[in-house]
């Protein structure tokens, strides 16, 4: 952790003291120019600004809840280490306002003599201090609840299981065997349960059904993920199912559904509030009057700002008091509350206890994260996939050591026994799941009846009969690679060309964008990937000016971009660029094969694979998956496609 921790700081320094304003706004760690917008008064008599930035800027952003700030005065470009600052936390963000709660008192002088303002996101030391506190409390444990799950979770201690019986469920709606058998088995468990959702699975609706037959049996639950996306969709689906829920910290997509179940909007609706309010005001006008100058300033003055300062302090007193009482009466009226990892940390949750945790995305979030909602359960129920995306760590040595490897992947290969997988997927037609099942699953998966034949012919008779799962070898034509020196990264411009040739030629019988072929209420959606960043450039660059492909990346029924940014995405039809072709055999992070499991299985109808065989052939995983498209008919060469249809006019290809 200390390894990530300084990695991560190192990174964050280098990337903000080398950005401009406007470079800093566009990574979504600035808002300039802003304007407070109001001044209030909050815990301990710290001053909370609200901030408002214009509203043709709105667009992604990486503010949120629980971050650190500084609010920064008129500067030429850079900020710099001379630059005044105001700092704080952030306590609220909705739209294009958020609220800072200040390290002060009152506003510095700078702030008061006008010019623009603007607010920084500061290096996050908060979730490292939280994580390592987590840590420190594990390692203590001893002769507790916390001890006795640390080693049931490490392997040290054998979880336990009631006998699972076949009728207690409540809500086996539309669950199917393996998802109600693992509702059951988290149920059953006394210690710890792993759902085992592959791709396509319906993991998120299986926790949901699990946490609702959770809380018929305990009064209050806690749910965590490590992202915020995972966490607002998981307050979607519940509050969709009539549970009373709490969204702890600020939702990423900001909705009215996601707004009325947050803590402060259900503060705000509290009976109390009104009261809370006008104590503050009150406190507020008498701080104020207290700070007025007087032209003529004697004993009795100082006696009078004296109490008005007294009185002001004790208000302020009240009304935090209220505050805490109206907190605590939302939160023991809910049945779950939801928060990220971190988050789990909250002031406001420190006093509660639950006797169940659940961690969804937890084979992608570090093992110290999650120790943080561990420490205030009985029990932990844990969802995710170990053979999809491994969490995101910015150390190569702190990974080498150990960070990669999650607490997820620890427990389901030390305690096999308290893992449930799901087997049955909604997603990909049979032929485009088989290669996953049997690399990755134990070829335990099996295709709904729904989508096991549904291929692009089903979406649209025009299509007519396809391979669902194909491979473009480019071997021996020629296509080698470049190093893209600006960013070290990897290109194949003409691998690039040839897979858009095939992309267009295979969308041919079918106009995507016509109304006529938009069948089960929605267009056929592409999705393009490649694993580096110059070769996205170069597909971008070349889709653009292609006839056909480039509309519909303008209505965005084609997208590009890597694996990770189409994780928990799924399209009609992805093609994926494998770009690496050299005389050594080089595959470089291609190797990392929980990747190319990710990108295969966003496929529903039909996936393409274009590379060379020779340079990928060396590698297991993909001799494994070029001998599997050869069985199932789906390898073709380069060759046949040019015979097929006239090269393009151009290639293309942008440096980064």
């Amino acid at each position: 952790m200390q390894l990530e921790q300084k990695e991560d700081q190192a990174q964050f320094k280098l990337k903000s003291a080398q950005a401009g304003i406007q470079e800093r706004k566009r990574r979504g760690i600035t808002w300039h120019p802003v304007v407070i917008t109001r001044e209030d008064i909050g815990f301990g008599g710290k001053l909370v600004l609200e901030l408002e930035r214009p509203a043709h800027q709105e667009g992604l952003h990486l503010f949120q809840v629980g971050r650190n700030a500084a609010l920064f005065g008129p500067v030429q470009g850079h900020a710099t280490s001379e630059q005044p600052t105001l700092g704080g936390v952030i306590t609220g963000v909705r739209r294009n306002k958020l609220l800072l709660t200040t390290t002060r008192e009152d506003l510095p002088d700078w702030v008061l003599e006008g010019g623009k303002l603007g607010i920084d996101l500061t290096f996050d030391e908060v979730s490292y201090r939280e994580m390592n506190q987590a840590m420190n409390e594990v390692l203590r444990a001893r002769g507790n609840r916390l001890a006795e799950l640390r080693d049931v979770l490490l392997g040290a201690r054998q979880a336990r299981f009631d006998e699972p019986r076949p009728d207690d469920l409540f809500y086996p709606g539309p669950l199917n065997d393996s998802q109600q058998a693992a509702v059951r088995h988290v149920i059953a468990a006394r210690d710890v349960a792993i759902i085992h959702g592959p791709p396509g699975t319906g993991k998120t609706t299986t926790l949901v059904q699990a946490i609702r037959e959770t809380i018929r049996r305990e009064r209050r639950v806690l749910v965590c993920a490590p992202s915020n996306t995972a966490v607002d969709l998981l307050t979607e689906k519940l509050a969709g199912h009539g549970v009373r829920v709490i969204r702890m910290g600020n939702p990423s997509r900001v909705s009215d559904l996601l707004l009325e179940h947050t803590l402060d909007a259900r503060v705000m609706a509290h009976p109390g509030h009104s009261r809370m309010r006008a104590l503050r005001q009150t406190a507020d006008q008498y701080r104020q009057s207290a700070t007025q100058y007087l032209r003529h300033f004697g004993p009795e003055e100082r006696q009078q700002r004296q109490r008005l300062k007294e009185e002001a302090r004790q208000l302020f007193l009240q009304a935090d008091d209220l505050e805490r009482f109206i907190t605590a009466d939302v939160l023991d009226s809910v049945q779950v509350i939801t928060c990220t990892l971190v988050g789990a940390s909250h002031r406001n949750l420190r006093d509660l206890s639950f006797e169940t945790v659940f961690i969804d995305e937890a084979a992608q979030a570090i093992e110290p994260g999650c120790w943080i909602p561990i420490a205030r359960g009985q029990r932990v129920v844990l969802a995710g996939d170990h053979h999809q995306l491994p969490p995101t760590v910015k150390s190569e040595k702190a990974a080498r050591e150990g960070l990669r490897e999650t607490l997820f992947e620890k427990c389901i290969q030390r305690q096999p026994a308290t893992a449930r997988m799901l087997t049955v997927q909604y997603r990909m037609h049979e032929q485009i799941m088989a290669f996953s099942s049997r690399q990755f699953y134990g070829g335990q998966l099996r295709a709904h009846e729904s989508v096991r034949q549904a291929g692009l012919a089903a979406h649209d008779p025009a299509f007519g009969p396809d391979l669902p799962v194909e491979f473009l070898d480019t071997a021996g034509f020629g296509f080698l690679e470049i190093t893209v020196p600006e960013s070290r990264s990897t290109a194949n411009p003409e691998e690039a060309d040839l897979l858009l040739r095939r992309l267009t030629r295979l969308l041919a019988p079918c106009d995507p964008t016509r109304q006529e072929h938009r069948h089960e209420d929605r267009p056929l959606t592409i999705g393009v990937i490649a694993p580096y960043r110059a070769q996205i450039n170069c597909l971008k660059d070349a889709i653009e000016q292609t006839p056909g492909l480039g509309s519909l990346m303008q209505q965005r029924l084609l997208s590009v971009g890597t694996v990770d940014s189409f994780q928990g995405l799924e399209r009609d039809i992805i093609a994926i660029s494998l770009t690496r072709s050299n005389h050594l055999g080089e595959i470089g992070f291609l190797s990392d094969i929980r990747r190319m499991n990710v990108g295969m299985t966003r496929a529903r109808r039909k996936l393409l694979l274009v590379g060379d065989s020779s340079t990928l052939g060396a590698n297991p995983f993909f001799q494994a998956l070029l001998a599997h498209v050869q069985q199932i008919g789906g390898y073709r060469t380069a060759w046949e496609l040019t015979e097929e249809c006239p090269p393009a006019a151009s290639s293309w290809c942008a440096s980064d």
